[in-house]
This record gives C-alpha cells, structure tokens and sequence, in this order.
C-alpha cells in the first residue's frame, strides 16, 4: 500500500561543504514531505554535518540512511527507494551536490498530478557542464540506442526523476548487481514525460566520477541491455574468414599463372597481429558478460545500513 508523502531521495558522498545548501533549499518547497539523505560511506564529515542539522531541526523531516561504506551511487539509489517504497505517494530523485536544481521539483510535482507515472528533468541547452563531457554523453546515448531495441534514451536525461510509487515499486523488485538505472526506469514502461532543466557547475567538493569511470559505467549500460555486441563479433569473424579465403584464392591463382608464391613474411606477420588483435578483443567483450553473470549468480546484497537518523 503506498503512502501519501512526497519524498525527495539523494545520494551524498563527501559533501559536507554544501549539504546545508541543499537541505536548506529542498525542504522550502512546500510540495516537500519528506527528504531521505543515503550517505554512501563518506569519509568526509557528511554524517556529522547531517547529524548537527537533523538536531538544530527535529521537525523538519530530514532522514538520514548511513551505509557501512562506499557502495556507489546505484546502490545508495536502491537504499533510498527501498527505504520510501510503500511509505511514498512519489519519490523525486536528485543529486545532493546541487547540480540538479531543487526548484525544478514543484514543475515536476505538478506533471505527476496531471497523470504521468514518471517525470523525468532533462538538460537544455543551457548545461554549464564542459564541451568534451557533453559532447562524449551524446555519443553514448547514440551508441546505446542504436544497440538497444527494448527501450530508447532520451538525450540528456539523468538521474533527476520523479518516479510514482508503482514504478519505485517496481524498480525495487529489479536487483540485478550491474544497475543502469537511466535504463531501468524507461524499461519498466510507466508512462513518463519530459520537462527541461539546467544543469550547473557543482556548488562544493568535487565530483567522484572520472573518465574510467564514466567509461565503465556507459559499458554497464550496454551490456546490461543488449547482446548486440556479442552478435557483432561473430559478424566480424564471418568478414575475416571470407577475406582469408579471398586472399587465399589469390595465393593459389598467382602461384599458378606466375609459377611462384607471394614472398610472405610480412604479410604473414600482419595477418598474425591482426587476427590476435580481433581475437582478444573478442575475448574481451564476453569476458564482460561472463563478469556480469559471475558477480549475479553470487547474490550479495547491494548494501548494508549502518543506521537510520531521523
């Protein structure tokens, strides 16, 4: 049975210098009953400036969910979700290092009333981020529409959503290891609309994510929901062995008009690197499912909790 409270749900990592900040402005809104704060095992003091401000504010209905440590985003995700589903009407989640403005949430409130399930914020032209960033997240959502049938993502579109208590519900049953929840959401179906965010530059401390991480994690959003990639090397693998039998043919009608074979040191070597080189990155792209399907068979939590802080 889902309750009646609007929740805003935010993940916090090493962000002592502007949590203040955003407990401040999110609780403002009216529309606001509630704020889950997870903290995902900052070593900063995150939890005890949490902790001052709950104190200074009994009433204020700030929560605070403490995991044993770092679990990352998409776990701290699933905690909050898990901990609102069936005690929320809705659940707005957002970014608690205020890049995601909270004034935005009484646009997105008033989209759920008229009857969508998801209310999803999406970046306008305005995005402080830099060039290369924005540029390269296009290129993703490209390459993951193109290899993914099931569901399509829509340019822009973040981890800035309001989500119904059916779809927290929903996408609390969904406890695969390797979560994208940018896919999830979409995936489940529920009817969603758009509304038009700006992005700014970060109000304090610094971001966690980097390259390698934002590299990683486009490769969990492929891998988690296309096979494509997998079907693709097998293609790749039908052209070179067409090309070899080509190239072999070639061999046999020069041998046979010219007397001689090719001098082949060289082109043996290349062909050698070359096919390795395929090889092992086709080796490498299942070794990224079997991973997955390691890590899942093995059923571990997603995270444990310290504590609750109300």
């Amino acid at each position: 049975m889902a309750g009646n409270a609007l929740w805003v749900v935010a993940a916090c990592f090493n962000e002592e210098t502007v949590i203040p900040r955003f407990i401040e402005r999110v609780i403002a809104l009216p529309e606001v009953d509630r704020l889950l704060l997870i903290d995902d095992g900052s070593s900063d003091a995150t939890v005890a400036v949490i902790r001052q401000w709950q104190a200074q504010h009994p009433d204020a209905g700030v929560v605070l969910l403490e995991l044993t440590r770092n679990f990352g985003k998409e776990a701290a995700m699933l905690a909050g979700l898990d901990h609102v589903d069936g005690e929320c009407a809705a659940a707005v989640l957002i970014d608690s290092d205020l890049q995601h403005p909270p004034e935005r949430i009484p646009a997105m409130v008033a989209a759920w009333r008229e009857g969508a399930e998801v209310v999803t914020a999406v970046r306008d032209d305005r995005d402080e981020e830099s060039r290369l960033k924005v540029a390269t997240a296009s290129w993703f959502y490209r390459v993951f529409n193109r290899l993914v049938d099931s569901i399509q993502l829509q340019e822009g579109a973040g981890d800035f959503r309001l989500l119904s208590a059916p779809v927290v519900a929903a996408i609390t049953q969904m406890r695969e290891a390797t979560r994208f929840s940018k896919g999830l959401m979409p995936w489940t179906g529920y009817r969603s609309v758009e509304i038009p965010y700006s992005r700014v530059a970060r109000a304090g401390g610094q971001t966690s994510w980097n390259s390698i991480k934002l590299w990683r994690y486009a490769l969990d959003g492929i891998f988690s929901f296309s096979v494509r990639p997998l079907k693709v090397w097998g293609v790749i693998g039908a052209l070179i062995s067409l090309l070899s039998f080509v190239y072999a043919a070639l061999i046999v009608l020069r041998t046979l008009v010219l007397g001689a074979d090719l001098p082949g040191y060289a082109s043996l070597i290349v062909a050698i690197l070359f096919l390795g080189g395929i090889q092992l990155i086709g080796i490498g792209v299942l070794g990224e499912y079997i991973g997955r399907i390691y890590v899942d068979v093995k059923r571990r939590p997603h995270y444990f909790v310290r504590g609750v802080y109300r």
